[in-house]
């Protein structure tokens, strides 16, 4: 049997303004996009590495009220979890997203354990980290 991921989703407050962060400055691209009354759910991949891919989608879009407003309460304490990339040119990717006018949480660095990193805040808050491959 094999088993692999296919779909990370991220909870975002707009899909479409997280498009400026996800697309535009990372580079990755809109494989599809679904509208259902006022939710929307934008998938995003790579055609260099394809395989695992992002849905961004508010905090209420397919849940319930409750648990939307949930989702929205973590959200906006940046208690969501993190979201790990991986590049093969981190310096290149760094000047990229803070030209886009990401916030920058930490410049790249190497840390203690190995890998040479950066971190930002998309545009809703959720720490995203961009690894050296």
């Amino acid at each position: 049997m094999t088993i692999q991921l296919q779909y990370c989703n991220i909870t975002v407050n707009d899909p479409e303004e997280s498009l400026g962060f996800y697309r535009d400055a990372l580079g990755l691209e809109v494989t599809n996009d679904v509208k259902s009354g006022d939710d929307r759910w934008v998938t995003l991949g790579s055609a260099s590495q394809p395989g695992v891919e992002i849905v961004l989608s508010a905090p209420h879009a397919g849940r319930s009220q409750a648990d939307g407003d949930a989702m929205q309460e973590l959200l906006a304490k940046g208690s969501l979890p993190m979201l790990v990339f991986r590049a093969d040119d981190l310096d290149g990717t760094f000047d990229k997203l803070r030209e886009s006018g990401a916030e920058v949480l930490q410049e790249p660095i190497t840390q203690p354990w190995g890998p040479r990193d950066c971190a930002f805040r998309d545009p809703s808050g959720n720490t995203v980290r961009i690894s050296q491959s």
